[in-house]
């Protein structure tokens, strides 16, 4: 299909005002996402998109709900947990491949691909490829052998090999800010010259998730591959306009710790044992962190655990939420004011999932999935830069998100996760 065309289709369904600037664009997308419904049968966009290292598809989702599923097709995704690949299924109804991205980037894989995905040989429709590698390699909170290379490192050559036989349009990849910093460049550097050998422009950059809505303070990297011409997404929140855990959770009803909300069955958190809940008692509500000596003894023989069962603020973004987030004792994942963690919905709603989400799987299931997905509402934004440019719009120079061209700094990367700086 000419991407002459598909411009053309894009503007059947905007007004030309509103396509021509990013805000607008993003709003009435945002509007979509909350509207957002399970979808009852395979989506029939005329832009393709396939998700690898899917999980349970908040990157997909931003996708999907932007032109409440008529512009962008979802083909397939691919992941090794299957669990996370049965929530994919439920949400979008396409097929899924339970597969390692490191058995698909040789020949024979990029023909599974072709035939599970039902891809000509030749492309004959625009594609999008997303993948968002896992970051445990690259993330600053690994603290174990922190010294030595992680072989997760080595997927996102793996994914650029496949990616590029698969001949997308554009391709985007999502990661911790780390990937752009001086001890993991290379791995990052390596993946970037092969895409723009093979004629890609490659950007990469920055964001908090905060600044698109995300009631979180999230910071992740986002980098874009097209052959076409390309802008990043323009930050629409200020930090004083930042959606707060008030703002996504405050409305759902109290439940105590392993109870389940009546008309709700992911409003549910961990069952805690009594010593939990003890501990949990005598956290000063609204932001407060451990006193001394609450709690087990060896959490005051050793520095770096201040957050370890700290309160949520009410009136600020949620820290970064893990596949831990469940568990008071991994980090500052303790409800506000009530003695408990933090539910499956409200795990979702502090990531931007819609309530509509269905999850599948244990609890503990629920928030892996949930703690290593994309913020919906993040990928929405580099949905909605990627429609404009099929579109061939683009915002005016002054306006422009610079890429970043060199290693961040390890101190930058460090300052951005403890929040003394802020982009």
């Amino acid at each position: 299909m000419d991407i002459k065309i598909v411009g053309k289709q894009i503007k059947q369904l905007y007004p030309n005002n509103e396509l021509k600037s990013f805000i607008k664009t993003f709003q009435r997308s945002k509007k979509e996402l909350i509207e957002w419904k399970p979808l009852q049968k395979k989506s029939n966009g005329f832009i393709d998109v396939i998700d690898f290292f899917s999980g349970c598809g908040g990157m997909s989702l931003g996708f999907s709900a932007i032109g409440k599923s008529k512009i962008f097709n979802l083909i397939g995704a691919v992941d090794i947990n299957q669990k996370a690949l049965d929530s994919y299924e439920t949400n979008f109804k396409c097929k899924t491949l339970n597969k390692d991205i490191k058995e698909l980037c040789n020949a024979d894989g990029v023909k599974l691909i072709r035939e599970e995905f039902n891809l000509a040989e030749i492309k004959i429709r625009p594609l999008v490829i997303i993948g968002c590698a896992p970051c445990q390699g690259f993330s600053a909170h690994r603290k174990k052998n922190w010294d030595k290379d992680d072989e997760r490192n080595t997927l996102i050559g793996a994914f650029t090999d496949t990616a590029i036989k698969l001949n997308p349009d554009f391709i985007v990849m999502e990661n911790v800010p780390e990937i752009l910093g001086k001890k993991y460049w290379e791995h990052y550097d390596e993946a970037r010259r092969i895409l723009e050998d093979n004629d890609y422009n490659v950007k990469q950059t920055i964001y908090n998730s905060a600044s698109f809505g995300v009631p979180q303070a999230r910071y992740r990297a986002i980098i874009i591959a097209s052959k076409m011409d390309f802008e990043f997404p323009l930050p629409i929140l200020e930090k004083k306009q930042f959606k707060t855990v008030r703002d996504a959770i405050s409305d759902l009803p109290k439940v105590a710790a392993g109870e389940v909300a009546h008309n709700d069955k992911f409003h549910k958190s961990a069952k805690h044992k009594a010593s939990t809940i003890e501990t949990i008692s005598q956290i000063p509500k609204d932001g407060g962190k451990r006193p001394s000596g609450i709690g087990p003894k060896c959490l005051d023989k050793v520095n770096g655990f201040s957050d370890v069962y700290g309160r949520l603020y009410w009136d600020k973004p949620s820290v970064t939420l893990t596949q831990y987030s469940r568990n008071p004792a991994s980090g500052r994942f303790t409800h506000p004011e009530q003695n408990r963690g933090l539910t499956i919905r409200e795990a979702a709603r502090i990531q931007s999932f819609p309530d509509s989400y269905e999850f599948q799987g244990s609890l503990d299931d629920c928030f892996k999935q949930i703690g290593e997905s994309v913020p919906p509402l993040l990928s929405m934004a580099v949905a909605t830069q990627i429609l404009r440019a099929f579109a061939n719009v683009s915002e005016s120079d002054d306006y422009r998100i610079e890429s970043i061209t060199n290693p961040v700094k390890s101190s930058f990367v460090s300052q951005l996760i403890s929040g003394a700086i802020s982009l």
